[in-house]
């Protein structure tokens, strides 16, 4: 069971301005590479001692497997929530996705200025998200710490934005504000629309 890095639905360099070729770069080869690898690691130590019945192993490689396993999970989403400006990048959401949205937040403007809000104060690494509350049949913005999955919330993530400093510090320094602002002009709401109607 090899989990490997998901094909990059774009080159490095398209998401520019916005993000860079560098910290994409990076992002991807670097650090989710390093989820993937770990998280690898972990599960083979962990079948390991599941064959050896040896519990209190299972139980000590918990937390590098949700760290990891999550940091796969988080960065897998984040690469398909974005897209080139042009190829479909920040071109506003259309159909059941853009009315569940103005239903539950007034409207497109309302929701992102929420989400920015929550996304921004959140302290030191995390992720801010849009997910779906399949109890109440209601979307939710939440945030999660470090690189906890929205599914331990029992939401299903629809749209995710990183807000450790390694997604954005080489070109925004330490103003995450200005970063997520500007990541609005690049989710790809088709990928999240195509998420919302899985759900339904």
């Amino acid at each position: 069971m090899n989990y490997k890095l998901p094909d990059m639905p774009y080159d490095f360099n398209e998401l520019e301005p916005v993000i860079s070729a560098q910290i994409m770069e990076i992002h991807y080869t670097k650090h989710h590479q390093a989820y993937v690898t770990n998280l690898n690691a972990a599960l083979e130590k962990y079948l390991e001692a599941e064959k050896n019945s040896d519990i209190g192993a299972m139980i000590a490689l918990q937390p590098a497997i949700k760290f990891n396993g999550g940091g796969h999970i988080n960065h897998s989403i984040f690469w398909t929530n974005l897209a080139p400006v042009g190829k479909g990048g920040g071109e506003p959401p259309k159909g059941h996705l853009a009315h569940a949205i103005e239903k539950t937040f007034g409207s497109l403007d309302q929701f992102i200025e929420k989400f920015t809000g929550q996304t921004v104060a959140i302290q030191g690494s995390g992720w801010g998200w849009l997910g779906y509350d399949k109890g109440s049949k209601r979307l939710i913005i939440t945030t999660c710490a470090n690189q906890d999955p929205l599914t331990t919330q029992g939401f299903v993530p629809l749209l995710g934005i990183d807000v450790w400093e390694h997604a954005y510090y080489l070109q925004y320094k330490n103003v995450r504000a200005e970063y997520v602002k500007n990541i609005w002009k690049i989710v790809n709401w088709k990928n999240v629309e195509e998420r919302y109607q899985k759900t339904l």
